[in-house]
């Protein structure tokens, strides 16, 4: 998901935020392979047999209970192109088919590495656990998945004979060969709908079963409040079973509530450290690579705020919302947050007030500062609902913090601060 997309989609959450006094921002919500895969079986889809393993002991263990000569040993990120990735220690690929007398050495090199993929980003993603699952005979790879469609307002099943490859790169080279069926979500999925994607899969095996597994993926995707559940690849073996051979799954956080056994298998380890510690302060924070810190109160003022340092020549370092209600520990918090990434070499805290009175964000600010040791350019812009017993405190701290009368005067100041 792209860092525009993300910061829409918290943009679209300010609405809520009158019903919702304790709110959680993580969105979309990705499970792993091995966690999405217990959820699928769970709602009778087929599945291999698997285990998760957090140690070497636990991998070895789980290779001798599957009892077979050869087993695949899977990394466990949330991104993907494992099997194409490097780890940083130089050992070449996530996924594996070894001989089970292997598992130690590979397990050894995998366990508390990290992962670089297409997906991951530079830096990679931190393999703490593994999947040891049961190697299976398969005959065939297909692709299907079930997504939220705005133009049908309503789940959309996709489907290919094609699978096991970038799904993306196909729709660009052969998009005929991808079949979408929508659904009627107060009506569900009908038996032709499920027919129809079987088909398009080209299925050689009993048709009606096959049938049978679609809408069990289905039922998985209502069921449990998805957003996405993907399958790639959905496999045939040589008796014509359909096999989900990989398993993604995926959540808004508003179905948290709903789903509280789900969201608490979320593996913060594979997230941004930032955002991580924002959420737990009800901050909304998205990490960017700009060098100016940004301390806005609303997600479009956020991203005003953004183009307009860009606009003079830098670049934001995140995007922070502190909300309509912050308390001088969550804007300490959030100093800390921005201070922590090395790159920011200023910051610039912007405030309209409205139900955030300008004199309590600046006794905020100003507390936060004493409180961090704060060693860059601080320049602080304020509007609104106290504007003046705001700015006197600010005046009258004795602290290095620049004032600025409008957004562009505080623009101008924070880029040159950094100049």
């Amino acid at each position: 998901i792209t860092v525009r997309a993300r910061i829409a989609m918290l943009f679209r959450s300010q609405s809520r935020r009158a019903l919702a006094p304790v709110r959680s921002f993580v969105r979309n919500l990705n499970l792993h392979e091995y966690q999405s895969a217990a959820l699928m079986k769970e709602k009778g889809v087929n599945v291999p047999f698997g285990l998760p393993a957090k140690s070497v002991e636990e991998a070895v263990a789980a290779a001798a209970k599957i009892g077979d000569e050869e087993v695949v040993i899977k990394s466990q990120i949330l991104a993907g192109g494992r099997g194409l990735g490097t780890f940083t220690n130089g050992f070449k690929g996530g996924v594996h088919v070894i001989k089970t007398s292997q598992m130690a050495e590979y397990a050894g090199k995998m366990l508390g590495g990290r992962l670089v993929t297409k997906q991951s980003g530079p830096e990679g993603k931190p393999v703490d656990t593994l999947l040891i699952a049961k190697k299976m005979h398969l005959v065939k790879e297909m692709y299907f998945s079930i997504t939220l469609d705005r133009a049908t307002m309503g789940p959309l099943l996709v489907a290919c004979a094609e699978g096991g490859t970038s799904i993306e790169d196909l729709a660009q080279s052969n998009p005929e060969k991808i079949i979408k069926v929508p659904v009627d979500i107060t009506r569900g999925i009908t038996e032709a709908q499920a027919l129809e994607v079987v088909s398009g899969l080209g299925v050689s095996g009993d048709k009606a079963a096959a049938a049978e597994q679609i809408k069990a993926l289905y039922k998985l995707f209502t069921d449990l409040d998805c957003t996405m559940v993907e399958v790639n690849p959905l496999a045939e073996d040589a008796e014509g079973n359909l096999i989900a051979a990989d398993a993604k799954v995926g959540f808004d956080d508003n179905a948290a509530f709903r789903q509280p056994a789900i969201f608490a298998q979320r593996d913060t380890t594979q997230e941004d450290p930032r955002e991580v510690a924002a959420d737990k302060w009800d901050l909304n924070y998205v990490g960017l690579d700009g060098n100016i810190g940004c301390m806005v109160n609303g997600a479009g003022l956020a991203m005003a705020t953004m183009d307009i340092i860009a606009a003079y020549g830098a670049a934001p370092a995140n995007f922070l919302d502190v909300g309509g209600s912050a308390k001088t520990d969550q804007i300490t918090a959030a100093f800390k947050i921005i201070t922590a990434d090395e790159r920011v070499k200023a910051i610039l805290v912007n405030i309209f007030g409205g139900i955030m009175k300008c004199d309590v964000i600046a006794e905020g600010v100003v507390q936060a500062v004493k409180d961090v040791g704060l060693k860059i350019p601080l320049v602080v812009r304020l509007e609104g609902t106290n504007v003046a017993q705001g700015k006197a405190i600010i005046e009258n701290s004795g602290l290095a913090i620049t004032a600025a009368v409008d957004l562009d005067d505080a623009a101008k100041k924070a880029v040159a601060a950094i100049s």
